[in-house]
């Protein structure tokens, strides 16, 4: 039985190991320097950059639109947690730089099936800044549309552009980025994927995640600038702001957590879901009362039992409904 401690990693016969499910295995070179990263209380993004050379025009010029600044300084990148006379620029700087070593976001349109690639575009050695303004250029060509009403010119959203910036913002903030692996950005017909490198940080469980519930910045220096220029209004609420961006949607997004990534599903809002009078009635009786039992739903329906099933696994199968639970029968 091995305790947790302060000081990791803690060797056995000069190698670390780490519990996966019910055995154990030796830990890769990575997760050893996450280790050793841990047991002094530093992140990655702490740590000294190999590139001392670093420039900030995109950071300078977002934070004189913002803050109202002259210009950036070394007194200011101080405050950011950017720079220290002792050892100069961290990986953070880097990562808000101009030009960098790091991989980004990769982001692919497809057509009618994943083999028709109608649009890419890979954004690396950026500043992350650039990384979110050159996404949402990309999301607006494909998701936005205007539409004439009378006098006025509206734009429509196929998916809440607030939705979207917030789960890039996201990504770029909580996302491993000492993984050389992009974040990948999936545009469909029908939905976006936004697919981030590192699954949650420890301490975590899925369910606190997707509540809202507690909030571990990965990268808490690149947290304080996007909060700062205004890229996110408060830690911890991502899910919940794109979860109310989609609250008259009768689709809601996913979230997917695996040991390693997190995915976003971002469905496009429709106007028409094809429903027929059963559905309809249905998702009227749910809209009401979010949470019930199938025989309660069969009860404010007046519908018989078979058809009930058969209308609500419909609506299941077009992710208008979501089944929790596992009652017999």
């Amino acid at each position: 039985t091995v305790y947790e401690g302060r000081y990791k990693p803690y060797l056995y016969k000069g190698k670390a190991y780490k519990r996966n499910d019910s055995s154990t295995v030796e830990v890769d070179r990575l997760e050893y320097n996450r280790l050793i990263l841990e047991g002094c209380n530093q992140t990655f993004e702490e740590i000294t950059s190999f590139n001392q050379q670093l420039t900030f025009a995109k950071l300078e010029t977002e934070f004189i639109r913002v803050m109202g600044i002259e210009k950036i300084n070394k007194d200011i990148l101080k405050t950011l947690e950017l720079y220290s006379d002792q050892s100069g620029f961290n990986n953070a700087a880097a990562l808000l730089a101009d030009d960098n070593q790091f991989t980004g976001i990769d982001i692919i349109r497809f057509g009618d099936t994943i083999d028709e690639i109608m649009d890419r575009e890979s954004l690396e050695n950026i500043s992350i800044l650039s990384q979110l303004e050159k996404t949402l250029q990309m999301f607006r060509k494909y998701y936005q549309y205007e539409k004439i009403e009378g006098a006025e010119r509206k734009c429509i959203d196929k998916i809440p552009e607030k939705a979207f910036r917030e789960a890039i913002a996201n990504a770029l903030i909580h996302r491993m980025w000492d993984i050389p692996a992009s974040i990948k950005v999936s545009m469909y017909a029908d939905r976006i994927e936004i697919s981030s490198p590192g699954g949650l940080p420890a301490g975590i469980s899925e369910e606190e995640y997707l509540n809202g519930q507690i909030s571990i910045l990965r990268n808490p220096i690149i947290g304080n600038v996007f909060f700062r220029l205004k890229y996110i209004e408060k830690f911890g609420t991502g899910i919940m702001r794109i979860n109310h961006a989609y609250r008259n949607a009768l689709i809601k997004p996913s979230y997917q957590c695996f040991s390693n990534s997190i995915k976003v599903i971002l469905p496009v809002i429709r106007e028409n879901y094809d429903l027929n009078e059963a559905e309809q009635i249905l998702v009227n009786i749910l809209k009401r009362k979010e949470k019930m039992s199938r025989s309660e739903i069969e009860k404010a329906a007046e519908m018989e039992k078979s058809k009930a099933v058969r209308t609500l696994n419909s609506l299941i199968e077009k992710k208008i409904l979501k089944k929790t639970g596992a009652g017999r029968g």
